[in-house]
């Protein structure tokens, strides 16, 4: 998996200060997307242990009220397999902050209809999420 960017002292995606990811690859190619660079699976950096072991640090800070996820698509299969290691350790070491995700994907529809079907990592993740934010990103909508 690669990421595209790192957000510190984030306050537009969840509540309070967070710490948001965005990872790298979406097939969802949302009309209007915030972040169409995203899309390509191969932009960014290789989202490395080094990585994941400096946003578990970071993240202890005592500001922080969590971690964000979103990208690209946090919940692409691909990213899943990628983000599950990061997300286990998070709740394990800071059980009282939250995790928020952003998907493109349906969590009746997609990620319970047809991922959690065929992929373990779906549900391991979908536990350990506080908030899911999920549907397309519809340009219509928009309200900033």
């Amino acid at each position: 998996m690669n990421y595209s960017n790192i957000k510190e002292y984030d306050i537009a995606n969840g509540p309070g200060i967070r710490y948001t990811l965005f990872v790298s690859g979406c097939t969802h190619h949302c009309k209007g997307c915030f972040n169409p660079e995203t899309w390509d699976f191969a932009h960014g950096k290789p989202f490395t242990k080094d990585i994941e072991d400096h946003i578990l640090e970071e993240v202890g800070q005592e500001y922080y009220e969590g971690l964000t996820l979103l990208g690209g698509e946090p919940m692409e299969p691909s990213n899943q397999k990628g983000l599950l290691s990061l997300v286990k350790r998070f709740k394990e070491r800071y059980p009282q902050k939250t995790i928020w995700c952003f998907s493109g994907y349906l969590f009746d529809r997609d990620l319970l209809g047809r991922f959690a079907k065929i992929m373990p990592e779906t549900m391991e993740l979908l536990k350990r999420i506080d908030v899911l934010v999920d549907g397309e990103f519809m340009l219509d909508k928009k309200d900033v």
